[in-house]
């Protein structure tokens, strides 16, 4: 689907209430299974820019989060029938939480997972622009395998069982390292806007997940939560950054139940 000049990969599965859902840093849409969501649902996975069989442009610029959002409005209304629940991971969350305070009419729910509105400490945030971009130089130099290796060792993985950590590496090992480096250049956390002080403009229903195990996260799902006006906080338990994977049907339910009510 060429969306914008950009040739995306997007899977769509089943039929009923229309489900999108966002991918983390390093993932694509192959991530997601269908058993998380309820047994009536159109899932919506595209593999975002720089990521999967998407293609990956040369310029970081054209991977901007507000830009990514603007695409996916376009992948949206050329998929389905809006309003729809849009779910986010890690960065797809982040993503997809610019995408609902900047294109609220097409949603019905939110739903944001290991998720953060970014770093309100400006300084704080120019420091991580600049280990970002540190990060993408390493990667266009190595290459993607030799970066993986260091990747995994993330404390924010360590709560991943073999079995998941052989099943991401097999989609991390697939990346291209032209998209990952522009990706972390144009959309990551030291990129990102702070949306902070934004989060009570949102008034659809939210649904925050966290693992339990990742203590920075559900600290800061717990602070969003404070803020949000409709909100619904999950705390999984046994489950660390990645808790659909971690914790696949505890999440299922927690999903679900908020789909449903």
């Amino acid at each position: 689907m060429n969306i914008n000049g950009v040739e995306y990969q997007v899977r769509v599965t089943g039929d009923g209430a229309p489900v999108v859902a966002l991918h983390g840093f390093t993932g694509s849409g192959a991530n997601w299974s269908a058993d998380l969501f309820p047994p009536r649902t159109q899932l919506i996975a595209p593999d975002l820019l720089g990521h999967g069989a998407t293609e990956s442009p040369d310029n970081y610029r054209r991977y901007g989060i507000s830009t990514a959002a603007r695409d996916l409005v376009d992948l949206i209304v050329r998929t389905t029938t809006p309003p729809v629940t849009l779910l986010g991971y890690s960065m797809g969350g982040r993503l997809a939480l610019d995408f609902a305070l900047h294109h609220t009419e097409y949603l019905s729910k939110l739903v944001l997972e290991s998720a953060s509105p970014g770093i309100d400490d400006e300084f704080e945030r120019m420091a991580r622009r600049g280990n970002d971009y540190t990060l993408a130089e390493r990667i266009e130099r190595d290459g993607v395998e030799a970066f993986m290796a260091k990747w995994e060792q993330n404390p924010l993985f360590a709560t991943q069982s073999p079995e998941v950590r052989e099943r991401l590496r097999v989609v991390r090992l697939a990346q291209n390292p032209v998209g990952l480096a522009n990706s972390l250049r144009g959309m990551g956390t030291g990129a990102q806007p702070s949306y902070w002080n934004r989060l009570g403009e949102l008034y659809l229903p939210v649904l925050l997940i966290a693992g339990e195990l990742d203590t920075k996260f559900t600290a800061i799902a717990r602070r969003m939560s404070e803020r949000l006006t409709n909100c619904t906080l999950a705390i999984i338990p046994g489950a660390g950054h990645t808790v659909h994977l971690e914790q696949p049907t505890l999440y299922a339910e927690t999903v679900q139940r908020f789909l449903a009510s």
